[in-house]
């Protein structure tokens, strides 16, 4: 991980005009005049856009979660209704949507704010919803060593909306479950309940 971390920090000027010039080539092979008015800024635009719907390469999400507190608060906490955007890596299309991540703490709880920028660190690079579900409960477990982790996340992708079968509106929801979430249909349910 640190080597593409590396490598992006140290080369973000490079990898600009890079992007600038494939993105200004890409409008060319499409039929437009890259000297139009509307497109002459496109390519600029196009690379800033980038460094930011891509910055999660540029991060450790294990950082993220940054510096725990002991507590022996030992039952439910849930940040719900996280909004996130993420690219999918296989139109590199957008898709967007909400996380719920409830944990139970066993000593070590997190700042509430951390989790929301777990879901930043892990969406903003080129990705599919299963692994993000299950890239943010694994990082919870090895981070926190909770009792149990639980992770729902629910989105809409552009690649299925506005091409291919074209069904605007459906959503794909999927879930992770680690720990004493994986033993408790109980604390499943209330989880599930808590996050509607």
């Amino acid at each position: 991980m640190s080597g593409a971390k590396d490598y992006v920090n140290e080369n973000v000027e490079q990898n600009r005009e890079k992007i600038e010039y494939h993105v200004q080539q890409i409008l060319k092979l499409i039929g437009e005049d890259v000297e139009r008015e509307g497109l002459i800024e496109t390519p600029a635009r196009v690379a800033r856009m980038y460094e930011e719907i891509f910055a999660g390469y540029a991060v450790d999400p294990r950082e993220v979660i940054g510096v725990t507190f002991d507590e022996q608060h030992e039952e439910l906490v849930i940040v719900k209704d996280i909004t996130y955007y993420s690219q999918c890596e296989h139109h590199m299309a957008p898709f967007f949507g909400k996380i719920h991540i409830g944990y139970i703490p066993s000593g070590k709880i997190a700042g509430l704010s951390k989790l929301a920028r777990l879901v930043e660190a892990v969406t903003r690079k080129l990705q599919v919803q299963e692994r993000i579900t299950s890239e943010i409960a694994d990082i919870m477990q090895e981070v926190l060593q909770p009792h149990g982790v639980m992770v729902v996340v629910e989105g809409e992708h552009l690649c299925m909306c506005a091409r291919g079968v074209k069904k605007p509106g459906s959503k794909t929801v999927t879930s992770g479950v680690r720990g004493s979430f994986r033993k408790s249909a109980t604390l499943r349910n209330e989880f599930l309940s808590l996050i509607k």
